[in-house]
Formats: structure tokens, sequence, C-alpha cells
């Protein structure tokens, strides 16, 4: 029998072969730098800069910067390059980092817990009004933030903050930035646990440590008691949520691996229970595994959500327990539902001490320093030394004596800070955007204020909660993909095929009540001047086919795709 043919055969592709350098994890050995952010940060810590601003840079002016320096290790005080004006949003992903930066500053104070004194306020108010050209936005962080700044006025803006116990310290960086806390920690009647304590203690014994002024990238932190889960634990790098452990009492569920931006990531439990004495601990834990352990190779991929998402929640506990706290943690229950959709604690309400709290919205959060100062006194002629900033860009003051509540709500009221305003102005959000972003396309404060009133005019009736967040690039700091409307700015053709000012859309997310990502209807873009008629439009046909009780969200999930365009 003759032999049956060989098949001819095809040569493999040769594969190039590469020497794999990992992810820059320290903990496996790798240290060499590998990106020039890493580079800066091993030449020398970003704590380091601040004495060279004092002596050096705030002495010989804008041009003495080291780059290194100015965008890069500044940030560890505080201090971003702001946008220079008059360029538009199409320049800005093609502009060198020399072209954008404006020769001023964003100056963010660092507000751990949101916790104010009329003292602290005012002084906020007083140094707007003297160095920023009166610039003084809340953000969604609880913190101020300055623009217009010049670094010849930074070491005086810092003596002044400091001596009434604020700072700028990692509020910016490759650290981990303010602590979000609830806003009426201490004082709620309905509040779990106070996380207070261990907010101090951290910031204490770490913020300003080079212990973890190296990290990764960015580190978020949420410690609320709070039941109405008021600090969106959900896109924290680590959060303690106030639980009630049917054993072992009040204490905290804690969570990890939260963050938004490009490639957004809800926060996943650990199952673990944690005691109030004991949160320090876990944190240092939980950031000394980002710091170990995180993604330092590629930026956007050194966020410490990437590392939960590549180990699971089981080894990432697995890891902290055996290698970082030398024990076990105590198994405990999630948090429950909150009873209330707003999360923002606005309105009039008693403390627990029987005085009461005043919470209060500007537009966007969207203030000045002369409204600043004008808060701080009118809380004090109120009886009133303590306020807060919330994780909603809004405002409150504390322990407000009964006789004094009506008084005070017009005094705000008065300065066009609505105790009890439309659901419009309540849940819109904006970020900085291209007035002062060198990441923005497109204009967000003002657009939102403007929104705020054109549907106040157009749908006076609507009584729904709705969050509407505007953000001015895809780096989501306004949240858009957790907000029942979120608008991200980008460039769109309007009608004639003009490139303009506009948003894609993001409708139906949420956090807190069965927390998840918006929904993208397909080509669904709206520029910037129709904004007003979409809102009005959705929002409409939204009041025409909600069931009872069907918030926004559950609608969007049902709607037909005709009815969200």
């Amino acid at each position: 029998m003759a032999a049956t043919p060989e098949k001819p055969t095809t040569a493999a592709p040769k594969r190039k072969v590469s020497r794999h350098r990992g992810e820059g994890q320290w903990a496996v050995g790798h240290f060499t730098p590998l990106n020039g952010n890493e580079q800066f940060k091993k030449d020398d810590d970003g704590l380091n800069v601040r004495t060279r601003i004092e002596t050096i840079y705030s002495k010989r002016g804008f041009d003495s910067i080291d780059p290194n320096d100015l965008r890069g290790r500044m940030r560890w005080w505080g201090l971003y390059t702001q946008r220079r004006q008059g360029i538009d949003g199409g320049k800005t992903a093609i502009l060198e980092p020399e072209e954008l930066d404006d020769e001023y500053f964003m100056l963010r104070v660092r507000i751990d817990g949101g916790r104010l004194t009329t003292e602290q306020l005012r002084v906020i108010g007083e140094i707007s009004q003297e160095f920023a050209r009166g610039t003084a936005d809340l953000t969604d962080r609880q913190n101020v933030q300055y623009h217009w700044i010049r670094i010849e006025d930074v070491p005086a803006i810092w003596e002044r903050l400091e001596a009434v116990g604020l700072s700028t310290t990692e509020a910016c960086g490759d650290t981990p930035r303010v602590i979000l806390g609830s806003p009426v920690a201490g004082v709620a009647e309905n509040e779990i646990i106070d996380g207070s304590p261990a907010i101090d203690e951290i910031q204490r014994r770490f913020i300003g440590s080079p212990e973890f002024s190296n990290l990764p990238r960015k580190f978020k932190t949420a410690i609320s008691g709070s039941p109405q889960l008021d600090v969106a634990h959900e896109i924290n790098d680590v959060a303690f949520v106030g639980v009630n452990h049917p054993e072992h009492g009040p204490g905290f569920d804690l969570w990890v691996g939260g963050g938004l931006s490009t490639n957004p990531k809800l926060g996943v439990r650990l199952g673990a229970w944690v005691p109030l004495d004991e949160v320090p601990e876990v944190w240092t834990g939980v950031i000394g595994i980002f710091r170990d352990y995180g993604y330092r190779r590629l930026r956007n991929r050194a966020r410490l959500k990437f590392l939960v998402a590549d180990w699971g929640p089981e080894k990432f506990r697995q890891v902290l327990e055996d290698e970082y706290l030398k024990r076990g943690l105590v198994d405990g229950p999630a948090p429950e539902q909150p009873a209330d959709t707003w999360r923002d604690h606005l309105g009039v309400h008693k403390q627990k001490d029987g005085r009461f709290y005043v919470g209060f919205a500007p537009r966007v959060g969207r203030v000045d320093g002369a409204t600043l100062t004008k808060i701080a006194d009118v809380a004090a002629a109120h009886g009133s030394g303590r306020l807060r900033t919330t994780a909603e860009q809004k405002m409150i003051v504390l322990d407000v004596e009964e006789a004094q509540v009506e008084s005070l709500v017009a005094g705000l009221e008065a300065l066009d800070l609505r105790v009890n305003p439309s659901p419009f102005r309540r849940g819109t959000m904006a970020c900085t955007g291209i007035e002062f972003c060198k990441l923005a396309i497109v204009e967000t404060k003002a657009r939102g204020a403007a929104l705020i009133d054109e549907l106040e005019r157009r749908i006076p009736q609507f009584d729904q909660p709705i969050t509407i967040n505007i953000n001015g690039c895809p780096n989501a700091c306004a949240r858009i993909q957790v907000a029942d409307i979120g608008l991200k700015g980008q460039l769109v053709l309007d009608g004639d095929g003009n490139q303009v000012e506009g948003f894609q859309v993001h409708l139906g997310g949420a956090l807190g009540l069965e927390a998840g990502f918006g929904r993208k209807v397909r080509g669904l873009k709206v520029t910037s001047a129709e904004l007003p008629d979409y809102v009005e439009r959705v929002l409409k046909r939204f009041e025409e086919e909600r069931a009872d009780d069907e918030r926004f969200a559950t609608w969007v999930g049902r709607a037909s795709e005709e009815a969200l365009s």
C-alpha cells in the first residue's frame, strides 16, 4: 500500500520575546521606576517640596519652579497649575502641559470629615478674597478649592490656614487624600456610630507621614456611621460603613476597591466587621497593601480598584489578615439600605441633644469668599460655632437652638442658600470644568447653574429625587456614572454640522439604593444649548410613565430608547 503523503505544515509565526517587567509592585521586588511619575517620586518625596516653595519658588516666582515639582510634587501640598484662559476644549488633548499651564494655581484646602468651625470658615473666606480673586468652590469630597493663587502667596496662605488648624497637606498627589466623614457625625439622632475619632487618629498619625507619601496613585477614604450612607462609600478605595453587629454591637463594615474615572468599579465588601478603635489599624493595612502591591507600571491601572478586581475580595481579605494585621477579622453584616433617597442632610433636623442642624444648598458648589465669611457670621450670630461640608457640594450648620432656627434659615436664604431647595438645585453637581481645569473640554459650573434655573422655571411641579451630575471630561470628578442623569463633557456636532460643546448622556446610575452605573443610550449626545430641552423632555416622560413610588433609575432600566432620547 502506498504511503500517505504528509500534509504540508505551516511554520508558526515567531513570537517576539520580551522581558516581562511586571506591574511595578514593590511587594514582589519591582522597585525600578517604570514611568516618569514613579521616577520623580523616587528621586524626592513629594512632601519635601514645601521647603522649596517657601525658600525658593515663592521668592523667585513661577519661572523658577522645577518641572517635576510644578506638575508633580507640588500636588502633595494641594497645588495644581490651572488652565490658561482662552484655550478651547478642542485643544485640551493636543497641547503640551506647559502650553496649558497658567502661572496661577488651584489650591485645595483639606477638610477631613467636612468639619469646620465658624472661625475656620471665616479664615477660608478671607483668604479667598485676599489671594484667590474671591474663588472658593465646595467640592464633592468636602474640601474647598481656590483658584488664581500666586506661588508668591502660598506661604502666607499656609500660615493663615494652619493658625486655625487647617492645612493643604496631601490634598492632592499620590497620597491618602481627605477622609470623607458623615457631616452629621456625633449629632444625628439616628446615627449608628460616630466615626470621628478614627478620622482624627488617621489624620494625626499618617497624613503628612513619609510612610504613605508614595502610593501608586491617589487613595480615597470614607468613614461614616450614618444609616443614610452619606459618604459615597461605594466609590472610595476604602470605606468603613456603620453597622450593628448582632453580637458585638455598633462598628463598621469594611469595603475596598471603589472608584470611577474612565474605568469605573463599585467597591466590594470584605465581609468583615471592624470596631471603632481598630479602624486606624485596618486602614493602615489596606493602604499598606495598596502601597506594596499596587500596580505602578501604568498610571491608568494604578488605582486600588484594579488590584481588588484581579485578586477578588477573598484573597484581599486573606492578605490583609495574614500579612498586615497578623490576625483574623470578625465576620459581620452588610449595611441596611437607607430609608431616605437623599443623603445630603438638607433641611432642618433635630439633633440627639435636642438642638437642630440646618443643611443648605448653593448652586453646584459654587460659592465665593465673601459668601463664606457671611455664612460664618450668620452661623455665629445664631449660637453655632460648628459647620460641616458634605460629599454633595452642600453645607450644614450644627447646634442651633430651636428658637434660632427660623432666623438662621432666613439669614441663609437671604444669601441665596436654599434650606428647602428644588430637586434640581438639591441634586445638581458640577466639577470645575474648562474655566480652570486643564483636563476639561467643556464649561460646567455656569452651565449647571443655568440648567437649575431653567428647570425650576419650566417644570416647577417636579418633586421627585433626581441627581444631575455634570463633568467637563471623562474623568468623572462629578460622578457621572452614578447619577440619575450623568453628563460627560465632549465636543459634539450641532444641527448645522458645527463642532460645539456638548455632553454624552448616562442615565439611571445610583448609589445607596441599588447602586449601579448609568445606561448609555446609543448615540445619545446633546449640545450644551440643547441641554435644558433634553432634560425637561426626559423628566416629563418619567413623570408620565412612572409607576407609583418608582425611582428615576428604575424607570430608566425599563424605558425604551425613544423615551430616553
